[in-house]
């Protein structure tokens, strides 16, 4: 059941959400690890994104799949930061990613990524205002194929992989101005996702 339940969903279906499609009494957590067990080595694996399960192509036969990827647009170099800054400085307030960025960021940078679904609104801050934060969606980790944002690259494996610059201090960057003079690369490998509408 738990196998036919991840193979008809579109998206990541949780533990809890299994459990309620059931008969009473299975158990749905002990059943999927023996679905992921039994497609060890082959050509579909039953991977875990964030709190939810799904079925995906193993990671070694990715390249089998080119020919049917669609690019469709680009992410600007506004949003790819705006994102990156998210995903790792989760949750974090519009304030936090301009201070970090050294821009400002516009409306519309947000927008797109929260209608990507790869960013959400996440809670309030207690603090004067009550700023909303922001942070990143299982679709997010969906894409990237990422458990949580906990397996999200390191500095050395970005640099080792190309998409991180080795770069002057933010500090003296700032000092240019220019928002182009601030990028780090980030995800910049990721150029067959969306285009840029405002920046």
């Amino acid at each position: 059941m738990v196998e036919a339940i991840l193979f008809a969903s579109a998206e990541p279906v949780s533990v809890a959400d299994m459990n309620a499609r059931m008969p009473h009494g299975c158990d749905a957590s002990i059943a999927v690890r023996a679905v992921q067990k039994r497609y060890e080595g082959r050509g579909v694996a039953v991977v875990r994104v964030g709190e939810a399960w799904a079925i995906r192509t193993a990671p070694d036969l990715g390249f089998l799949m080119q020919k049917e990827t669609v690019e469709v647009r680009k992410l600007s170099r506004a949003a790819i930061e705006t994102l990156a800054i998210i995903a790792y400085h989760q949750p974090v307030t519009r304030a936090e990613i301009e201070e970090i960025r050294g821009v400002s960021v516009s409306r519309g940078t947000v927008d797109q990524l929260l209608e990507l679904e790869w960013i959400r609104f996440g809670r309030r801050r207690m603090t004067p205002g009550r700023p909303v934060t922001f942070v990143v969606t299982e679709s997010f980790l969906d894409h990237f194929g990422l458990e949580s944002a906990r397996d999200l690259p390191g500095l050395q494996e970005l640099r080792a992989a190309g998409l991180l610059e080795s770069r002057p201090a933010p500090d003296a960057e700032a000092e240019e101005g220019s928002e182009d003079d601030q990028q780090d690369g980030l995800f910049d490998a990721e150029e067959d996702v969306i285009d840029d509408s405002d920046d």
